[in-house]
């Protein structure tokens, strides 16, 4: 049936079907409706169009209306509209070509402005007509309502089954639905403990990287999931065990909402997902599936992966703990302005507050040597920990015995894994036709490569500990009486060169939740600790500074130094005497120092004719170079086993390095001497005490 709106201009032009369904499955199941379409091209011959001058653009098939963003049919019509190439659109129904208005009456403009006719199994119509644009563009309003109810309709009934928990989502690896629909754990023993180990390393290492390099160290790969759904074990990644560790089904909880469609950046870019922050998630209900963890722990894992990042100025985490010899890094604040402290290593560590300056172009508000400071808040940690240090040992001891256990266990896990894997290639190959070379190639190579497979899992397993015979087990006493006896030890496992700087500071930060620096004035500074709990400690820190008149008290040091050697009291004793009215050095918090007092004192013009030697000492000790003289060795030698810490001694208040003149310590720095042992420890010898030594 033709149209009286139908001209020859429109005729001299091409007649374009648009063909357009909202999904994949609607491609695939309403065939009905594709047929429909296609027969639309008959209706373009009644109208009057040759065959020849039909096209039919079905490029947009399985895409949805509401944007034009990614339908590049609808814009090939757009563009050739634009080039008065079309006299036609054909159509189902206006909403095949848009359901947003904002892509609608761009068309309508261009079609009215081209001479386009628009036509629907309505009827034809001419945008370039007032009456045809009325009713075009009351049919897209109508379109864009209906996207609307539908989307509303099918969001209310999703809400309402997210809101029971019982929103079919897809499900992490070690979840599964049983045939009845219920989630259930993965029936696969091995899956199971070794998503179990994963969340026991990390609660004891507490770094994402370090739980991929324990597990990658042990040779233990992850389960995994191909793109079809299947199980598969792959070697560890962050990426991996971050997503093992940051999900919540793994906690028993069902989530939805966690993510949000981001905004396209560029024109023709897909739209992507981003994380909602934890405490924007829509809907969780808790104890819908099997759990791995409880919900509290799940938190303090999301907490601690958090607190790791290193973007630590920008969201306030103190970032994890790294190699570095500045105690506070992370968990330094300013007490001026409030913001996170740097650190700077350049001419000698120390605490940097120059977010001011970066910001906003102001003065730096201070900086503080940091040496004094870190040794200051690790004598208040370490006196805080000895309450609790036998139980903080025992505790550890406990600990990673059940890792090495566990550890032990997903290896063995492992081994039966791929011993079975063998087995059965083992079972695919002896059943093959040994006349079918190419089959039985291929199934020859795969047992190989199974038997290769579990050699390596078996030395994997072998390098480990062999788990406790009963004999040990039954050991219990004395080694408890051992653990005993490490009470106080904890100074000097904090001192070890085996302890590392990160793990210095991961046993500080159990207990120090922050720490606030002010450098006060001159010779002090104020310390904050703020402990876990809310409990505040207030510390004054002594500094270094560059002259005595520097000192908070520097001039009443000095005239109280001058009236006593006034009265001819020697540079030592006025040293002691000074250090116990609470003086100290410039460049000594905890003393007063003999140079300083006979500095002070020949620049003030006194002379003492008497001054007794600073080396003087009782008669059963030996200075070095006596020790030196007495065993007919270096006297330099000794000062550098003393530097490089290989032999530990006890520095003198004045100055000097004192050895006990008995047999066992001269036969001990001989053996020193002559390699016998590696390091000498006299640092607990006592005048009734017999010298240590460790091999």
């Amino acid at each position: 049936m033709k149209s009286e709106l139908v001209k020859p201009t429109h005729l001299a032009r091409k007649a374009v079907v648009y063909i357009r369904q909202s999904t994949p499955h609607q491609v695939v199941s309403n065939q009905e409706s594709l047929r429909l379409q296609y027969a639309l091209r008959q209706r373009a011959r009644e109208l009057g169009w040759h065959e020849a001058d039909i096209d039919v653009i079905d490029a947009d098939l399985g895409l949805s209306g509401a944007s034009a963003a990614q339908r590049s049919g609808f814009k090939e019509l757009v563009g050739r509209v634009g080039l008065s190439e079309v006299g036609l659109i054909l159509s189902i129904d206006v909403t095949r070509l848009a359901r947003n208005c904002s892509d609608w009456y761009p068309l309508l403009d261009i079609c009215g402005l081209r001479g386009c006719l628009i036509a629907d199994r309505d009827g034809v119509y001419d945008p370039g007509s007032a009456n045809g644009r009325l009713l075009l563009g009351l049919k897209g309003t109508i379109s864009e309502l209906e996207l609307h109810t539908i989307r509303s309709r099918l969001t209310a009934g999703l809400l309402a089954k997210a809101q029971r928990g019982e929103l079919a989502l897809t499900l992490p690896i070690g979840l599964m639905r049983d045939p009845c629909g219920v989630v259930v754990k993965d029936p696969d023993m091995a899956v199971q403990e070794r998503l179990g180990l994963v969340f026991q390393t990390f609660m004891k290492f507490r770094t994402v990287a370090k739980v991929m390099r324990v597990l990658n160290d042990r040779g233990l790969d992850l389960p995994r999931r191909d793109r079809h759904g299947d199980l598969r074990w792959a070697r560890a990644t962050v990426s991996a065990a971050s997503t093992i560790l940051q999900n919540p089904a793994y906690a028993g909880a069902f989530v939805y909402g966690r993510t949000r469609i981001r905004a396209v950046a560029r024109e023709g870019a897909l739209p992507a997902k981003a994380a909602r922050p934890f405490e924007e998630w829509r809907i969780i209900v808790k104890d819908r599936y099997p759990s791995y963890i409880d919900w509290p722990t799940y938190e303090k894992i999301r907490g601690i992966i958090k607190d790791n990042r290193a973007e630590y100025m920008r969201i306030k985490t103190r970032g994890a703990p790294r190699d570095g010899d500045l105690l506070l890094h992370g968990i330094a604040w300013c007490a001026r302005c409030g913001y996170k402290m740097y650190v700077r290593y350049k001419g000698g560590g120390e605490y940097v507050c120059n977010h001011l300056r970066s910001h906003e172009g102001l003065p730096a508000c201070q900086h503080i040597r940091a040496s004094r400071i870190d040794a200051a808040v690790a004598d208040a940690f370490l006196a805080a920990l000895a309450p609790a240090e036998l139980d903080a040992l025992s505790r550890a001891r406990r600990a990673q015995r059940q890792m090495d256990t566990a550890l032990r266990t997903s290896a063995e896990r492992q081994l039966e894994r791929k011993r079975y894997a063998a087995a059965l290639a083992e079972r695919q190959f002896n059943r093959v036709d040994p006349d079918n070379r190419l089959v039985a190639g291929e199934l020859e190579r795969r047992w190989e490569a199974a038997l290769s497979e579990v050699r390596a899992a078996e030395e994997a397993l072998a390098q480990q500990a062999p788990p406790k015979t009963i004999a040990q087990m039954a050991m219990g006493k004395s080694l408890n009486s051992k653990v005993v006896s490490l009470a106080g030890r904890l100074p000097q496992i904090w001192v070890d060169e085996a302890t590392t700087d990160a793990q210095r500071k991961a046993l500080l930060r159990c207990l120090v939740e922050k720490v606030v620096l002010d450098r006060g004035e001159r010779d002090v500074a104020l310390v904050r600790i703020v402990w876990r709990g809310g409990a505040v400690t207030n510390l004054e820190v002594k500094m270094k500074v560059n002259s005595v008149a520097s000192l908070t008290r520097g001039m009443e040091m000095r005239d109280r130094l001058l009236d006593l050697a006034r009265d001819g009291m020697p540079d030592d004793e006025i040293a002691a005497v000074l250090t116990g009215e609470g003086h100290h050095s410039p460049n000594c918090a905890e003393k007063v120092l003999t140079i300083t007092v006979q500095r002070i004192r020949l620049r003030a013009g006194i002379k003492v004719t008497a001054q007794r030697s600073r080396w003087s000492h009782d008669p059963s000790w030996l200075s070095a170079p006596e020790l030196a003289a007495k065993l007919n060795i270096p006297v330099n030698w000794l000062y550098v086993q003393i530097r490089q810490k290989r032999l530990l001694l006890e520095r003198q208040p004045t100055g000097a390095y004192l050895f006990r003149d008995t047999r066992s310590v001269l036969d001990a720095v001989r053996n020193l001497r002559s390699h016998t042992i590696s390091n000498l420890d006299l640092r607990i010898c006592q005048p009734h005490q017999e010298g240590h030594q460790h091999a």
